[in-house]
């Protein structure tokens, strides 16, 4: 194992398939029982709660809590999908530190708020284990509605208005559905294939029909949908990648973070996954963390993130900065990439200091260079495959608050949309409010 581990360059194998099970656990185990019932009872269940405010979803959080705490976990499931149908999911990745429970009276008072989280991941996880779906269809109105995109936003939108009793065609390009659910989130947050189930459990409401290796600009057009449907709603998510624009960038060794999260999500076997034994992920996002965190957790014996800004300017929350520092991701702030090193692939790569101020980057002319024989650029994601046609707010769809685009009868929401987070739970209350705004429209 040890000559695995060492071996130099970008190798699989480096650690033991018992090691790599034991790293790739549950982040946040589920919480038994008696464990829910204690956490629940530390709830103060606030009037006008900050916590509900602070939720994208506004999920009513101090209700949902009372029914744990009574004893009552599938009514608490039920309080929270009526407002966040992906609440299983958004349980496990949602960054509940710097939302739900940074706003929490607990937090406030005692540095150690209630673990709303964990405690919506009991609630719905204890009503998708029975299989059955809590809410009913409504009867057919016989209108039809295509959705792009199959991620989070493309997956609350579908839901809502299949609940309402609108048919629904989600087209996806990928063989899977879950956008970044399924292909883009560390792994050791969503075990067990849970982004896949919870999917199959969104869809017994009926009513919505998955078309899969069918995109924009693979013989799917804007214009053929809005001849073909009633509505149109767009969650097509950013996927392209910025360049590093560093010298040296095409080298092998060089990737996309995504992608690598993505191979590794999909990985039916971590143990044949290849990983450098010095890696540096260029970002600052979440992107950047799970990139680095798995890793060092495939292996890897030295792994860095390097960002262009401060600590404070870092896009990845506190929780996520001292993750990846707990489990030997070492941190830098203020360099930049200006160059990869090595003969075709990379084994160095050089940063440069830089200061940071009134929102710009400068460089100081100083540098350092590390070794790297794997390089990740987690800089950001870029709008690809938007329609013609279609009024951009920057690199993104411009919409209204409640999700119209420019163009008559098409919708659009999630990343690939102008405003919020890129958060799921973000993505998931367009999709709703839009669904919303299309069901007003349609039954006008």
């Amino acid at each position: 194992m040890a000559q695995g581990q060492m071996a130099p360059g970008i190798v699989a194998g480096r650690l033991s398939s018992d090691e790599l099970a034991a790293n790739f656990d549950d982040l946040h185990p589920a919480y038994a029982p008696h464990e829910a019932a204690v956490a629940a009872d530390r709830c103060y269940f606030c009037y006008d709660a900050p916590c509900q405010t602070a939720c994208p979803t506004e999920i009513d959080i101090p209700l949902f809590i009372r029914q744990i705490q009574t004893g009552h976990p599938e009514a608490a499931a039920r309080t929270i999908l009526e407002q966040n149908i992906l609440g299983g999911m958004c349980a496990r990745v949602c960054p509940t530190e710097t939302l739900c429970e940074e706003a929490c009276v607990r937090e406030a008072a005692e540095g150690k708020p209630v673990e709303i989280g964990r405690l919506q991941r009991y609630a719905t996880d204890t009503l998708m284990a029975r299989g059955v779906h809590p809410f009913t269809r409504a009867a057919s109105t016989g209108k039809r509605v295509a959705v792009v995109g199959a991620g989070p936003a493309g997956l609350a939108c579908a839901h809502r208005l299949a609940m309402l009793g609108h048919d629904v065609v989600i087209h996806e390009a990928r063989p899977k559905a879950g956008g970044l659910n399924e292909f883009g989130i560390a792994a050791y947050k969503a075990t067990g294939g849970f982004a896949g189930a919870e999917v199959d459990w969104l869809l017994q409401i009926g009513g919505i029909t998955v078309e899969q290796g069918s995109a924009l600009g693979q013989g799917l057009t804007l214009d053929a949908l809005r001849a073909d449907y009633d509505a149109v709603f767009l969650s097509i998510g950013l996927a392209g990648v910025n360049a590093l624009r560093a010298a040296g960038e095409d080298k092998e060794g060089v990737r996309d973070a995504v992608d690598f999260i993505a191979e590794l999500r999909q990985a039916g076997d971590l143990s044949a996954l290849p990983v450098g034994r010095n890696v540096v992920v260029i970002g600052g996002g979440m992107t950047a963390i799970d990139a680095a965190v798995q890793s060092k957790l495939l292996g890897a014996e030295n792994v860095t993130v390097a960002y262009r800004r401060s600590r404070a300017e870092m896009g990845a929350s506190g929780f996520e900065q001292d993750l990846a520092a707990s489990k030997g991701v070492r941190l830098m702030f203020n360099v930049m990439p200006v160059a990869v090193h090595g003969n075709g692939a990379a084994v160095e790569i050089e940063l440069e200091y830089t200061t940071s101020a009134g929102g710009s980057v400068t460089g100081t002319g100083e540098t350092i260079r590390l070794a790297a024989d794997q390089v990740f650029k987690a800089i950001g994601q870029t709008l690809q495959g938007a329609p013609e046609g279609l009024e951009l707010d920057g690199r993104k769809i411009k919409v209204d608050g409640s999700g119209r685009t420019s163009v008559p009868g098409v919708w659009a929401g999630g990343d690939c949309a102008s405003g919020g987070e890129d958060l799921t739970v973000t993505a998931v209350a367009e999709g709703r409010d839009a669904a919303m705004d299309i069901h007003a429209q349609l039954s006008a």
